[in-house]
């Protein structure tokens, strides 16, 4: 991958839209990687009892997929310099193949010294916005 460079950016400037599909396989194969066995990300009748619409992606899950739009754009996993999102609505993964949809933009919304440049991000899921206050501020290449 290579760095992208500061020059020629703009405030305004789009990343994306990029769409991942998420299934129950999906969440399974994240809580093994994670850590993260609870069951409300396997389990309906558990996600349901505790008052979630049904199974939910792992909110850490929903961040990285963000983040990979970052990471992507900007050409390295280490240009992000900071990232934060607050989580305001799970993304709900029903049984089947098909799963949920995720999608996530973001704008370039502040440049910043030494080729640092500030980014809003928007993440969807069935049309429901699923975090907010998402932003990270990456450090590109002179």
């Amino acid at each position: 991958m290579t760095l992208r460079s500061a020059a020629g950016v703009a405030v305004g400037d789009e990343l994306g839209p990029t769409t991942h599909a998420l299934t129950r396989a999906d969440l399974v194969r994240y809580a093994g990687a994670s850590g993260d066995f609870n069951p409300i990300h396997w389990d309906e009748r558990t996600a349901e009892a505790v008052g979630l619409p049904g199974v939910i992606a792992h909110g850490m899950l929903t961040m990285a997929l963000a983040g990979s739009l970052l990471t992507a754009w900007a050409g390295s996993p280490d240009a992000v310099a900071d990232f934060s999102v607050r989580f305001v609505k799970p993304v709900v993964v029903p049984w089947g193949e098909q799963g949920a949809e995720l999608v996530v933009s973001g704008r370039v919304a502040e440049l910043l010294p030494e080729g640092r440049v500030r980014v809003e991000l928007q993440a969807v899921s069935s049309g429901v916005r699923v975090l907010a206050g998402a932003r990270a501020v990456l450090q590109l290449a002179p």
